[in-house]
């Protein structure tokens, strides 16, 4: 058979069974090494992650096998552009970010309204990240995202991962406070 570039050449039986079990030796050892690899890491499981938010204290809790590890202040959405109110999932992670608006994108840097990270939810368009306004924080000024400053962001950013369930609780409840009390 010929190609534009390649001349197809038959193999005889013998190459053919040399080949097949070359092939066969390559992915056992691939296949052996990513055991290997899973069995390492699996010894130590992760940490169970939830952030929980509380949108009227305006607080975020970083939680790790059911123990709170960090407390952070946040801004909240402002009355005319207020937070989503329920259970989400982080879907994107973004360090340095570009902002884009209809009609305006900023690059990476000290005007960014989103700041130096962008930790995205499961809810289209909404996120936690940094903020260039951290006077903000602790009110309720945000288009509905959550805000922290730039430096706690990119500490929270290092410890969550796809996937990890982010609540976000409009009203107080016994345990919202428990979280923000200890």
């Amino acid at each position: 058979m010929r190609n534009d570039r390649i001349t197809w050449t038959p193999m005889t039986r013998g190459a053919r069974r040399l080949a097949c079990a070359m092939t066969a030796a390559v992915v056992t050892l691939t296949g052996t090494r990513a055991l290997a690899a899973d069995a390492s890491t699996a010894s130590a499981p992760a940490p169970l992650r939830r952030i929980v938010v509380s949108i009227p204290d305006r607080k975020l809790a970083l939680i790790e096998n059911d123990s709170v590890v960090r407390v952070f202040d946040v801004a909240v959405g402002a009355p005319q552009s207020p937070s989503p109110v329920g259970t989400f999932t982080i879907v994107s992670r973004v360090t340095n970010p570009a902002y884009y608006h209809p009609g305006k994108v900023i690059a990476p840097g000290a005007t960014n309204p989103i700041g130096t990270r962008w930790i995205g939810l499961s809810e289209k368009g909404f996120g936690i990240h940094g903020t260039d306004d951290p006077d903000s924080i602790g009110h309720a000024r945000s288009h509905g995202c959550i805000r922290l400053r730039n430096a706690d962001v990119e500490k929270l950013f290092s410890r969550v991962r796809g996937g990890d369930v982010v609540e976000l609780h409009a009203e107080r409840t016994p345990q919202i406070d428990a979280l923000f009390t200890r």
